[in-house]
């Protein structure tokens, strides 16, 4: 089995900073790709940032220019940097990752954080 565990979360000013982290543990054979989404109440999941295997990075529209999406292959861990951060960016974000794992066979399949609250104040 297969956990993903964030950090970094919690309550930054408007122009400040915050990095997020979520680091995979488990029977991981490989993992694709990874990204982060956000969901605030009302509204649906949408994807911040996803990085591939190799470093290839996308971000939403809101969010290029100021996130940073990276990655440590070597430590199963992937971050989000947090730059200027607007009120509007206050959700609960979510680690992703496609991992696959060997148990009977080789399974490949989604695994999710639990979220991690950010608040961005004015």
């Amino acid at each position: 089995q297969v956990t993903l565990v964030e950090s970094g979360g919690g309550l930054v000013q408007a122009g400040g900073s915050l990095r997020l982290s979520c680091a995979a543990s488990g029977s991981i054979v490989s993992i694709n790709a990874m990204g982060w989404y956000r969901q605030a109440p009302g509204k649906q999941r949408e994807l911040v940032a996803g990085i591939t295997s190799d470093g290839s990075a996308t971000y939403a529209d809101s969010v290029k220019d100021r996130f940073i999406i990276s990655r440590d292959n070597a430590k199963n861990t992937v971050h989000l940097q947090m730059n200027s951060p607007k009120p509007e960016d206050t959700s609960i974000y979510y680690c992703n990752a496609r991992i696959t794992t060997r148990v009977t066979g080789m399974m490949t399949r989604d695994y999710w954080g639990q979220g991690t609250q950010v608040t961005v104040s004015s």
